[in-house]
This record gives structure tokens, sequence and C-alpha cells, in this order.
């Protein structure tokens, strides 16, 4: 990391919109459908499975220097550690571990259950996930590079990258946009709208695409306070009558 990334990143921990409430699942992408909107017209979906999240952690700034909230959910590796396997204490059998940085943990407690009841239908949210990886490319392909003349003398240099550089340097410089390794990274999309829960079978369906492969694990987040699982209908209703009050005092502010 460099010298400019942490001095914008002591920038950024200390404004006050730095620790907004999140809400934070992960969900394996399973394959991309298309829906019908309103007026007839075609809306291209991602679906995804979600996983539910258990809370395995809560750490405090007294003990770890800063307030977050450990998640762990089955989407793991069957081949669990002990020290992991100890540390989930029997919450979870295959854990993946994610953290989520809080103001205030007071309203979470360790065994809490999460799932799509903190998502709502036309909620937007940002996905991050993992790149589909192209192995080693050039740079036309890299990035978009025009390329040489085909005629005129040239032969067999149509996608070479040309000069790299001056030669009173002697060196490349950093960044310099060469053939190498192509995808396989980490990538968020923000700006994505949930058209569709179904919390019965645990999938949530996306406006637009997400980065990945089928079956790859991504992270589901947005701003927002997340609420525990929902057991009983009785509970259903308290939770529903609190969240209409809420509503009727955020109208009168």
């Amino acid at each position: 990391m460099s010298f400019i990334d942490l001095y914008l990143r002591k920038v950024w921990a200390s404004s006050p919109d730095f620790f907004k409430p999140m809400k934070l699942l992960i969900g394996r992408k399973l394959n991309m459908t298309q829906n019908y909107g309103e007026k007839g017209e075609v809306i291209p979906v991602t679906i995804v499975k979600v996983a539910q999240g258990t809370v395995t952690q809560i750490k405090e700034k007294e003990k770890d220097g800063y307030v977050s909230v450990q998640l762990a959910f089955n989407e793991g590796s069957k081949n669990v550690n002990k020290s992991i396997v100890g540390h989930v204490k029997g919450l979870v059998e295959r854990p993946k571990l994610k953290e989520m940085r809080v103001e205030d943990a007071s309203n979470f407690e360790v065994g809490q259950k999460y799932d799509l009841s903190s998502f709502e239908e036309g909620e937007i949210v940002s996905v991050a996930g993992t790149s589909k990886g192209k192995g080693y490319a050039g740079v036309v392909k890299r990035y978009g590079f025009r390329g040489n003349k085909a005629t005129h003398g040239n032969k067999h240099s149509l996608r070479s990258p040309g000069s790299i550089g001056a030669t009173d340097a002697a060196r490349v410089f950093p960044g310099m946009r060469m053939a190498g390794h192509m995808g396989a990274e980490r990538v968020t999309i923000s700006n994505l709208e949930i058209i569709k829960i179904d919390s019965k079978e645990g999938l949530i369906t996306i406006k637009g695409a997400v980065p990945g492969a089928r079956n790859g694990i991504v992270e589901i987040s947005s701003d927002g306070e997340m609420s525990p699982c929902v057991k009983s209908s009785e509970d259903k209703k308290v939770v529903n009558e609190e969240k209409k009050e809420e509503k009727k005092e955020e109208s009168k502010e």
C-alpha cells in the first residue's frame, strides 16, 4: 500500500460518513436471465443464492484497536483447520469469514443470524466479486491498444505494444501498460437495483451483471442497519410494526 493510499485511508476514516450503518451478505452467483418490466421492456438480471450469515466475533476498540462485526457464512472450504473450528464454536460447518466495520456494535450478539430479510426490493446495492480470469493477455486485449499497421513494411507486429519509453531512463517506469495477467481480480459494481427477493429459497434477483463466473462467491452490501432473522409469525408482526413506527418518525422529522 502506497503512502497516498494510507493518507486517503486516514482522511476517510476521520470523515463522519466513513462508518455509516452497513448491510453485508455473501451469495453464490447462479446464472443470468431476463425479466419483463411494467411497460414490457426486457430487463437483464442476475440470480444470486444468498447464504445465511452468523455473528462469530465482535471486535472492540479497547481490545482489537477498532470496532467491527465478524460474520461467518457456510460457503467456505470443506477442509477447515482446527483453529477456525475452535473460533466459530460450531456455529457454522464450512465458515467463510467476513468483517464489517461499524461505529457501534451494541446491536450485535454472537450467534445472531442474518438473511435476506435485511434487504428490500427496489433497494440499491453494491456487488463485489472476483472477475473471470483470462490468463496471459496482450496489450490489445488487456488495454484496448489499436495495434500496428498491417501493411507498408510491417511484418509480425500487428498486435505489438510499440515503444515503452525513452532509452535515457534505462529502465521501465512503474505502471507501464504491457502484456500480462488479465482478470481474476476483485471488482465492485455499484448502483445495482434489487428486482426480486425470494426469502423461502434464499434467492435475490439483481438488475444487470455482477462480477465473476457461475458459482462464484459475491458480496452484496448497501447502507442501512441489519435486522436478525425472524422465526415466528408473531415476531414478524412485531418487527413490521417497529419498522412502520420508525418510518412515521422519519416522515415527521
